[in-house]
């Protein structure tokens, strides 16, 4: 087993490969595709149900910047459980089934023409892995997912993104992510010296399979991300938005955003509104909550408290200020300081 530092594993002792950021495992043990699966995905407990085939796992794993993709089998029907994964996560099987469900949501199934996609909480459940089924996994970490919505919107979104549980894989988009995924995941395993070991070719690829997966799967947003461009924003919008960016402690009023525009305070309201989707003091908080969730995953362990953070981006009321980090982020501060 080679895990994703380059390190090779097997039951004859550890091998030292030159390959970087990859992980190959071929194993009859249970507990040895385990581990693998934990050091490239994430910590389960895996059985084998009892069935005519022999279990066998094959997992050829690499990174790509914020992503981890691979191809995973395991030749025999297997249930695994997973807590709460932390990162989107779709699994295109190429054949077989895979049957699972998250949280309290009903159960799902992924197949050959339909993917599984799996949201970052909710204990996980996968009630069976056919041995027939070999999967193509993409592991997507939560925050450069929703900031690259955000990049495409143009604007923050308060409610957590929430992935339907089943993409189409036959047509449309859906199915021209899931053959550029196939790529992908046929590079990661070339030679070093693949296109994706220069980082001129690997983040703009990056940076497609999360656009790729924000406009073929189900979600709020995607009428919203596949909708003709809209008009650029006014200047004195941009004005005042930049002047957050760049000042994001600056105790802002509406009259003192309204003067950075050089516009009257209604007039920035309602062009805020209309092209930002939110009130100019709504998008200073966004700003703030955002720096806060920087510092917060940024934190070594026991660095921090919750309440100093809050309390130096203008947030006095501890109480208010959970309930709107929860609204904006899905879970408590107080959980992001611990991840």
């Amino acid at each position: 087993m080679e895990d994703l530092a380059g390190a090779r594993v097997g039951t004859d002792g550890p091998r030292v490969s030159a390959e970087p950021l990859r992980m190959s495992c071929t194993t009859g043990d249970v507990d040895e595709a385990r581990d693998a699966i934990g050091a490239a995905f994430y910590s389960n407990f895996m059985d084998v149900i009892d069935g005519p085939r022999t279990f066998r796992a094959e997992f050829d794993v690499g990174q790509l910047g914020e992503l981890t993709l691979g191809e995973l089998s395991c030749g025999a029907d297997v249930r695994m459980r997973l807590g709460e994964l932390g990162s989107y996560h779709v699994n295109i099987p190429l054949g077989g089934q895979m049957h699972f469900r998250q949280g309290g949501a009903a159960g799902a199934v992924a197949t050959a023409e339909r993917a599984g996609v799996f949201q970052p909480v909710g204990d996980t459940v996968v009630e069976r892995w056919t041995g027939d089924c070999r999967i193509l996994a993409v592991k997507m970490d939560r925050d450069a997912l929703e900031r690259r919505l955000e990049q495409l919107l143009g604007r923050s979104f308060r409610a957590p993104l929430t992935l339907a549980p089943e993409l189409d894989t036959t047509r449309g988009p859906g199915r021209s992510w899931a053959r550029l995924v196939m790529t992908v995941v046929e590079d990661l395993r070339a030679a070093p010296d693949a296109l994706l070991a220069s980082p001129l070719v690997a983040a703009p690829l990056q940076e497609a399979v999360l656009n790729g997966v924000l406009l073929a799967a189900d979600h709020r947003f995607r009428a919203e991300l596949a909708a003709p461009a809209q008009r650029l924003r006014p200047a004195p919008v941009k004005r005042a938005m930049d002047a957050v960016q760049q000042r994001p402690d600056h105790p802002f009023t509406p009259a003192g955003l309204a003067a950075e525009a050089r516009v009257g305070v209604r007039w920035l309201q309602e062009a805020f509104r209309r092209y930002v989707g939110m009130s100019p003091m709504a998008y200073v908080r966004d700003v703030r909550l955002n720096r806060v969730r920087d510092e917060l995953l940024a934190a070594e362990p026991g660095a921090l408290n919750v309440s100093d953070v809050a309390h130096r981006w203008g947030f006095s009321h501890l109480g208010r200020f959970a309930e709107q980090y929860r609204a904006r982020f899905g879970e408590l501060p107080s959980q992001t300081l611990r991840r």
